[in-house]
């Protein structure tokens, strides 16, 4: 059976994409905050926010590049300095840090950093929709001390992701792919057992 969309978030959620190859727009400051305060409504347990974002951008691309590459290894700067500092400097116009505060408990640190992921998800689709390509990672540089140094992470606070934004090219073609229908990942319980 073909399933209708029925409604515009639905189609953005179906449609949405990693783009890994941006325009040279710029994204503007105000976009971004625009962004954000629209992404921050996702849902969290605390009384508090437990994000905070460090952007890189113009200039300052430069210190996250830095940043990266201060954890790889001599090889790894060798075969992958150079593209690298392209990539992060030229060919990105925007880095977004998620950082969110952790503490001694456990479950609230897993809270913090559940509703951390839904603040980017609701990123990614808000940018989508404003032909903003928006890349999520989480490499081994997300975990490396050097690396959280030099971005600005504070004591008590961990890195969820990075976050790579620019505008689409015009050329940008989103492939289509395939889900698994919801009914193929459902274990049904109808009552009790016993």
């Amino acid at each position: 059976m073909k399933n209708v969309q029925s409604s515009p978030v639905e189609r953005v959620i179906r449609e949405r994409r990693t783009i890994r190859s941006f325009s040279t727009r710029p994204v503007s400051e105000d976009v971004l905050i625009r962004l954000l305060d629209a992404a921050v409504w996702a849902p969290y347990h605390s009384k508090q926010e437990p994000w905070r974002f460090i952007i890189f951008m113009d200039e300052g691309r430069q210190m996250f590049s830095d940043a990266v590459l201060s954890t790889y290894t001599p090889q790894e700067l060798q075969q992958f300095g150079q593209s690298a500092t392209k990539d992060y400097c030229e060919d990105t116009p925007v880095h977004v840090c998620v950082v969110v505060r952790q503490g001694t408990d456990r479950w609230r640190n897993e809270e913090a950093l559940l509703a951390a992921a839904g603040l980017i998800q609701n990123l990614q689709l808000l940018a989508w929709e404003e032909r903003i390509g928006l890349v999520w990672k989480t490499n081994e540089y997300n975990r490396d001390d050097a690396f959280a140094a030099r971005i600005g992470l504070n004591s008590g606070e961990r890195l969820v992701g990075t976050l790579h934004l620019g505008y689409l090219r015009d050329d940008a073609a989103s492939r289509p792919v395939s889900r698994k229908p919801a009914d193929q990942l459902i274990t049904w319980i109808r009552e009790e057992q016993g």
